[in-house]
């Protein structure tokens, strides 16, 4: 991931991630001796770490506990919010 990304190209990312590592875990869920698949899977839950890493680090936390460290002051409160229209601006 270019370290230049705008915030919409970071977010994309996390989500794109979490959705390949949530699908993968599906899978897994019924074919739990699928090494192949287990190791795609790690892989996602590595890259994706990177990816909210990546997004914290600049933009501040996405989960209100126990996920990302924050800096004082408090940065969950701060807007915009992942899900808010402008966060794409």
């Amino acid at each position: 991931m270019k370290s230049s990304a705008c915030r919409y190209d970071l977010i994309k990312a996390v989500m794109e991630l979490g959705f390949a590592a949530v699908d993968m875990n599906l899978y897994l869920d019924n074919n739990p001796e699928d090494k192949t698949a287990v190791n795609t899977y790690n892989s996602f839950v590595s890259q994706y770490a990177q990816a909210r890493c990546a997004y914290e680090k600049k933009y501040g936390p996405l989960t209100h506990f126990g996920y990302a460290p924050s800096v004082c002051p408090w940065q969950w409160v701060e807007s915009p919010w992942p899900w808010e229209k402008e966060f794409y601006m």
